[in-house]
């Protein structure tokens, strides 16, 4: 759903101190954090909020809470008041005719011979407009389709194709650590995940254990990859001639053979064949940066 920053609201510095609640306009979406100065909200009621096309309802999914001081000075819509029984029992309604037409496109694909998945359908309040987000793997003709839809449900169709991740985040699931998936959870964006991410973190590139539900690499792979990175640049690389004091024995030649990046040690290989786990401050090799170590 589409949203301008025009009826955002600015929390002034020095105003009185309101309350952030989580919203969701829709089943699949995320709860948004709106602001709100009413006391008596619970999660499970139903409130009327602001939104990019005039106001909207939705259901409170997170408690309020009082508005962080850091987060004092952003834009967020706000709550306008609580919703009336008979708009919840539209929005409950929508949100069952929404199931039943995900159902039909579903049915319509299937007889058409469509290779593609219906992953959810969103029906326009006024119920001009019913939005059918689809996943593809390669190009398909929907126009026969579009036409089989247009009739069945008398309004204008727009289907609009998604990726793997959107799909993902919009279906829910559990992810392999036991949680609900980040991207369901409480990712407001994808950000780009790389091969680099995972060789930085010394992880196999043909372990299956990289992809997340959606068949992509997981997203949590960014979450310490700019440790990682920061503390590979106190080590040597990987093949480096180097020097390590081996106390008794002295100062011995050798190559580094690996590197334990969390350890802040390295794997050397002496011209002995021989091979010893130092640590950083026993260590030196050619162009060592000159970083303070952690």
């Amino acid at each position: 759903m589409s949203e301008t920053t025009d009826t955002l609201a600015a929390v002034e510095p020095e105003a009185e101190m309101p309350y952030l609640i989580g919203v969701r306009l829709r089943v699949p979406l995320q709860a948004e954090d709106h602001l709100t100065d009413q006391e008596d909200l619970a999660v499970g009621e139903f409130v009327v909020v602001e939104t990019g096309q005039g106001t909207a309802v939705g259901e409170i999914r997170r408690p309020k809470r009082p508005l962080p001081e850091f987060k004092r000075g952003r834009l967020y819509r706000q709550v306008v008041r609580s919703a009336t029984e008979a708009e919840v029992a539209e929005w409950r309604e929508r949100h069952a005719r929404e199931l039943r037409h995900a159902e039909t496109c579903r049915r319509r694909a299937r007889g058409r011979g469509l290779r593609l998945k219906v992953v959810d359908v969103e029906i326009d309040p006024r119920q001009r407009r019913v939005t059918v987000l689809f996943n593809a793997e390669e190009r398909v003709d929907f126009r026969d389709l579009v036409r089989d839809l247009a009739h069945e449900f008398h309004a204008r169709i727009e289907m609009r194709q998604i990726g793997a991740r959107d799909t993902t985040k919009l279906m829910d699931g559990i992810g392999p650590c036991g949680r609900q998936l980040c991207c369901t959870s409480y990712l407001k964006k994808f950000d780009p995940i790389s091969v680099k991410m995972a060789k930085t973190q010394d992880m196999p590139l043909t372990d299956s254990r990289l992809l997340g539900n959606c068949g992509r690499l997981k997203c949590c792979l960014l979450y310490e990859f700019s440790t990682y990175d920061q503390l590979r640049k106190h080590l040597p690389k990987v093949g480096s001639a180097c020097q390590a004091d081996c106390g008794t024995q002295g100062c011995m030649t050798g190559k580094v053979r690996s590197l334990r990046v969390l350890k802040q040690t390295v794997v050397v290989g002496f011209q002995d064949g021989t091979e010893a786990e130092v640590p950083l401050e026993a260590l030196t090799w050619e162009g060592r940066p000159h970083i303070q170590p952690l």
